[in-house]
Formats: structure tokens, C-alpha cells, sequence
């Protein structure tokens, strides 16, 4: 029989299994797309996926038999526990508490208000002041106008359905995906081959569903409100933008911005002048935006109302050099790029800046030396640097108007 500390062992090194085959499947939808491997070799990787879930559930309940303590040592304890101390002790409180509260809300107290300043401050004088960027101030209400020419006022969406009964809504494929994960989990009652298959196969294309595909698949598979159990609705477009009135008669149509970016890009023109009418230049802008998220979660990491601090650099496009790029081409942050995503191992490694540009790996000085830059912005408010990585954008996930993409990613208990 297995001790205890080999139980525990057993545990973590399934952890690192599932997150190992999680990039696995993302690279295997990624081939799909290209047309370099079928549907097939998709569907056994999200199996063998499902397949490590169970068998962390079984290690998990052998080692907790075995006097092990992980349900207290879990992300979701570790999360409930700091997430009471910081409300007790007035760092962030749900807004509105004695009226009951609304979700997505949350007002900064004494000591979440002097960190959220000091962070604040640390970001403006690591980029805005040390890089001389163009600092703006703009308006949170946006007439309509300028979102529909950026595509928010068509595309900013996310599909909904209601409880049938109580009104109460939810994000239709949120609903979708988990009714599949617990048929496909079902230890019990185990789905037939085909059956599991096929579930596999709406579980990977989840995001891609048209409106009328989603409806089919909730309905198939009998998906309900999680809350009462009642049939839900037909999913229906909602904007997650807040939509508003400019003026007394209320003609003019406006939103709450849901990004600070527009303010920067509509006023290129006259920042461009500003700045001599030369190029490079950055523009930045701390604000509030907002978004009317269907179901809002994960504490302050998805919410209604949040501060944004962002920047737009603007360069020649047949010049993507920078005049500072030799600062940070020593710098070995951990890049997880598209061959390694790709690749077996699925880890991250560190390697220099500047010999990811030499090599084409990262796109341009441009991008590097930002990524450089943000990762020493990381270092200085604090971040375990070994728990953070720069992931590179597979090619179908990257926007249509990005030559490359990376997102600085931090382990967190999210």
C-alpha cells in the first residue's frame, strides 16, 4: 500500500499531467485548423484528458483516506480563506452590501485603496514617465458612433439564455461546457463510445458555435439552469457593453467604454501632431471601463466595473526597431512560444530577448522590448517571476490585424 507522502506525490504529478496534456489539446486544435492531423487524433487527446481528471479525483480521495489534508490545502480553500481575510480586514468588500449586494461590484477600503494607488503609480512611472509616453484622460461615456466603427457596437457579444421560470440568466456555452465535462465525468453512469465522442467533439468547438448550433446542443443534451433545475431559453445575443442616453431628449445613444483604447485611437491625429508629427510614440490612459458581464466570477479578476491601464505604441510599420532594445536584450523572461506550445515537452523555457528576435521567435525589437519591460514591471510590484511566462498566440488565435501576439500570463489560484 502507497504512503501517504507517495499519494501526495501521486497528485501533484497528475496536476502537472493534466495541465501538460491541457497545452497538448490547444496545440492538437490548432493542427486541426491547418489540416495537419483529423479529428481523431483531437478527440483521443481530450480523452486521455478526461481520463487524468478521473484519475486525479481517485488519487486525491486515496490520499485524503490516507490522513492527507489536500481539500484544505486546495486552490478553492486557499481562495475562501484569503478572500474572507481580505474583506474582514476591508481591502475589498462587495459594493452595496446593505442593500444586498450586486455581482461584479466591489468597493477598495482603507488599505485596497492605498495599494491600488501605489501600483498605480508604480505602473505610470515605470512606463509612462520612463518611457516619456503621451498620458490621456478621456470620457468613460462613448457615443455610439465611435463603438460601432470599432466593431464593439456588432461583435462585443456573448451568447445567453434564461431560466425559464425565475429569469435568472447565464452564459449559454459556460452552461454547455460543464453539462458535457460531468457527462463525460460520469464514473457512474458512463456515456457510451460513441456517446463520448461525440460530446468531446461539441466540447472542443464549444466557442465556435453559431447561435442556432448552441441552441441544438443545449437542447440535446438537456442542459437546465444549474441553480433550479427549469428548462432554460433559447440563447439570444447579449452586448456586454452599458448602454446609455446622452442629453435631455435621449437621442443620442452612447456606452460605457468597455476598453480605455478608443479614447487613444481617435485622438492618433492629434497626438501624432502633439508629438511633431514623428514616429515612434506611445500613448497611455488609466480609467475605469465596463463591461456587463452575464455571470460575473473569480472575485475581482472578472467584474462590471475595473480599472484599466493601457497603452498604445505606435510605430513605423516598415520599421519595428527600437532605439532602447539593447536595455533588455539580456533579459531571460519565460517565453512559451508556438514551437514549444507545439512541441512534447509543453513548457515554457527562458531564453533572451534578444535571441528571440535574432531567431524570428518573437516578432520584432518593438515587441520584445515591451515584453522585456513588462516583465520587469512584474519583478518590481513583486511578482514570483517563476510563476509567470510570456505565452505566444497560436495562429488561429490571434486577431486578424496581429503579425504576433504574446500575453504575459501569472500562476495564480485561478
Amino acid at each position: 500500500m502507497a504512503s501517504s507522502e507517495e499519494l501526495k506525490q501521486a497528485v501533484i504529478d497528475t496536476h502537472a499531467a493534466i495541465a501538460k496534456q491541457g497545452d497538448t489539446v490547444r496545440s492538437l486544435k490548432a493542427d486541426l485548423k491547418d489540416g495537419k492531423v483529423d479529428r481523431a487524433a483531437v478527440d483521443a487527446a481530450i480523452s486521455k484528458l478526461q481520463e487524468l481528471k478521473v484519475t486525479l479525483e481517485t488519487k486525491t480521495k486515496e490520499y485524503e483516506a490516507a490522513g492527507g489534508k489536500m481539500s484544505a490545502q486546495s486552490k478553492e480553500a486557499f481562495r475562501a480563506q484569503l478572500t474572507g481575510t481580505l474583506e474582514r480586514r476591508l481591502f475589498y468588500i462587495p459594493s452595496f452590501k446593505i442593500y444586498g449586494s450586486v455581482a461584479g461590484f466591489y468597493d477598495y477600503g482603507p488599505p485596497g485603496c492605498a495599494i491600488k494607488q501605489n501600483m498605480t503609480q508604480a505602473w505610470r512611472n515605470h512606463f509612462v514617465l520612463e518611457e516619456g509616453m503621451l498620458e490621456v484622460e478621456c470620457p468613460a461615456v462613448t457615443p455610439e458612433i465611435v463603438l460601432k466603427a470599432s466593431g464593439h457596437v456588432d461583435r462585443f457579444t456573448d451568447f445567453m439564455v434564461r431560466d425559464v421560470k425565475t429569469g435568472e440568466c447565464y452564459r449559454a456555452d459556460h452552461l454547455l461546457e460543464a453539462a458535457l465535462e460531468a457527462l463525460l465525468d460520469n464514473v457512474k453512469e458512463p456515456p457510451s463510445p460513441e456517446a463520448a465522442k461525440e460530446a468531446r467533439d461539441v466540447l472542443a468547438s464549444v466557442g465556435e458555435l453559431k447561435q442556432d448550433q448552441l441552441g441544438a446542443a443545449l437542447e440535446k443534451y438537456s442542459v437546465v439552469s444549474p441553480d433550479t433545475k427549469n428548462e432554460v431559453s433559447d440563447p439570444f445575443p447579449f452586448n456586454l457593453m452599458f448602454k446609455t442616453s446622452i442629453g435631455p431628449k435621449g437621442d443620442l445613444v452612447g456606452f460605457m467604454r468597455p476598453e480605455t483604447a478608443q479614447g487613444i485611437f481617435v485622438n492618433f491625429r492629434d497626438l501624432l501632431y502633439y508629438n511633431g508629427g514623428k514616429l515612434p510614440f506611445a500613448a497611455a490612459q488609466i480609467g475605469n471601463s465596463y463591461r456587463n458581464e452575464i455571470a460575473p466570477r473569480a472575485g475581482l479578476l472578472r467584474v462590471r466595473e475595473f480599472t484599466q491601464a493601457e497603452i498604445e505604441h505606435f510605430v513605423n510599420p516598415e520599421d519595428k526597431s527600437h532605439p532602447r532594445f539593447q536595455e533588455v536584450a539580456d533579459l531571460e523572461p519565460l517565453l512559451y512560444s508556438r514551437e514549444l506550445q507545439m512541441g512534447e515537452e509543453k513548457k515554457p523555457k527562458p531564453m533572451k530577448l534578444g535571441e528571440a528576435v535574432a531567431k524570428g521567435i518573437i516578432g520584432n525589437e518593438t515587441l520584445a522590448y515591451f515584453i522585456g519591460r513588462t516583465w520587469l514591471f512584474f519583478k518590481r510590484v513583486g511578482i514570483d517571476l517563476g510563476r509567470m511566462r510570456f505565452r505566444q498566440h497560436l495562429q488561429h488565435e490571434m486577431a486578424h490585424y496581429a503579425n504576433d501576439c504574446w500575453d504575459g500570463e501569472v500562476k495564480t489560484s485561478y
